[in-house]
């Protein structure tokens, strides 16, 4: 079996030193797992995300609770974490979070590991020096920089009011730990993207902020929402100059049955011009709970008409954890 690490491996020069860190490196890398999932053929986010996916875990509490990110593990029928000497556990999913995009799964057996004590983002403004961590030990961490805090718009209907950017960038994001200078989780690997840097394009990472998980916590590890879910059409929607494109639809979401398709321009949500993703997700999530019925106007061809579609509820569509 091929090793979850293999193939990930950091560039020397971008390694952390253990002599810099004023907390102890090596035990704080111990904490980071290799995550790997396999969801069934039929599951909603096969498609989209696969069947098979590989990323990372950082261990959060003592009895083997691991902290990840849910586009790893939403579907998933089988996960195993995969310590850094190679050992290999079950685990179960928890729960997952379309808000945050936090993910929580359960080892089924001891990990033996430590867990890294949860920090606060906050308190790293861009230039702080931090560990980007994914799992394998000091040879695939990464001594980054904190490059930036500003909102992210996703085209999955997803949207963080500040998200942390981070250089250089990591070769295996996916779950990664970002550890701040006192040895705490600040928070977890979600994307990899094209920045402007003074050095002109390179590739950089985006996490979601550890403290947003406080709140939801005791709901997640239930595998229960903490508030009522937000109305889902299933757009996948960008930016282009001062409209809201649609690029696709799900397959099964309400816009793929109202007979939304590529190539609309989404011009207003319930009277209210949307003009950014940002004021498209605001005002659609403004109308109500799932099962919400959506205003939308949209331009298509030249044409421009008013369209009603009646939200769902997307977690309802998707195939449930499956407890061992």
């Amino acid at each position: 079996m091929a090793s979850p690490f293999e193939g990930y491996e950091v560039a020397a020069s971008l390694r952390p030193s253990a002599q810099a860190c004023r907390f102890d490196l090596d035990e704080a890398l111990s904490a980071v797992v290799a995550l790997e999932a396999k969801v069934p053929d039929d599951a909603l986010t096969a498609l989209s995300l696969g069947t098979e996916r590989l990323g990372n875990g950082t261990v959060i509490g003592p009895n083997g609770l691991v902290l990840t990110m849910a586009y790893l593990i939403t579907e998933a029928e089988e996960v195993t974490l995969t310590r850094n000497d190679g050992g290999r556990i079950p685990a179960h999913v928890l729960g997952v979070d379309s808000v945050t995009g936090f993910g929580l799964v359960q080892a089924l057996e001891p990990l033996g590991l430590p867990a890294v004590p949860l920090g606060d983002s906050r308190e790293l403004p861009p230039g702080s020096e931090v560990v980007i961590a994914g799992a394998g030990g000091r040879a695939h961490a990464v001594a980054g920089m904190v490059l930036a805090r500003m909102p992210f718009a996703g085209y999955w209907e997803y949207l963080l009011e500040e998200a942390i950017f981070t250089g250089p960038a990591h070769p295996h994001w996916s779950g990664a730990a970002l550890i701040g200078p006192t040895g705490e989780l600040a928070g977890v690997g979600s994307l990899s993207l094209q920045g402007q840097t003074r050095h002109g394009p390179q590739p950089i990472n985006m996490f979601v902020p550890i403290e947003l998980l406080p709140p939801i916590l005791d709901d997640l590890a239930r595998g229960k929402p903490r508030d009522p879910a937000r109305p889902w059409l299933g757009v996948l929607a960008q930016e282009l100059g001062p409209n809201v494109v649609v690029v696709g639809v799900s397959p099964k979401g309400p816009a793929s049955r109202a007979e939304l398709r590529a190539g609309d321009l989404i011009l207003a949500v319930d009277g209210a011009r949307v003009s950014t993703l940002s004021e498209f997700y605001t005002r659609l999530w403004a109308q109500g709970p799932a099962g919400a019925t959506i205003p939308l106007r949209i331009k298509r061809d030249g044409d421009v008409f008013d369209v009603e579609i009646k939200s769902k509820d997307r977690a309802a569509l998707l195939r449930k954890p499956k407890y061992n």
